[in-house]
């Protein structure tokens, strides 16, 4: 985890890799509980026996939403501003689920900094970032999952 003093000094890496996380496993309970939440319960997540039977991957998947909610821990665990008193997610410029994860199988992100705008405004003083981030997925050469995000941090 890279740990930066201020904005200032996180400014300096744009272009640069802020860090890789540990690989994290989707388990079958996590895709049943976020199937729940979310209302998204087709087979191909929620159902093994039939995902073995008609699935082209043989076992159920994770949603493609399930993994891009992981995020926000991810780049939690890959970077740190110590002067930072909040961050907002702003949204997200692009995101493509690119392969799909099976349960039980393992995650992990890399963080680039993308841009860096300072911003000056009523709501403070921080800076506009849009960090890319990769969701690898193990023993894989392709990602399941790739997003550009932005996020607002103040001082």
């Amino acid at each position: 985890m890279k740990v930066f003093k201020n904005i200032s000094e996180l400014e300096a890496s744009v272009g640069q890799e802020l860090g890789v996380t540990e690989w994290q496993k989707i388990t079958q309970k996590q895709i049943n509980e976020f199937a729940e939440v979310t209302g998204d319960l087709q087979w191909i997540h929620t159902e093994p026996m039939k995902a073995k039977l008609l699935s082209p991957f043989k076992t159920t998947i994770a949603h493609g939403f399930l993994v891009l909610s992981l995020a926000p821990r991810m780049l939690e665990d890959t970077y740190a501003v110590k002067s930072a008193k909040m961050g907002i997610n702003y949204g997200l410029n692009h995101v493509r689920f690119t392969a799909p994860v099976p349960a039980n199988s393992k995650v992990r992100g890399r963080t680039v900094l993308k841009n860096f705008e300072k911003i000056d405004n009523q709501k403070g003083k921080g800076a506009r970032l849009i960090v890319s981030l990769t969701f690898e997925l193990e023993n894989s050469e392709k990602p399941a999952c790739v997003a550009e995000l932005v996020f607002l941090i103040f001082e």
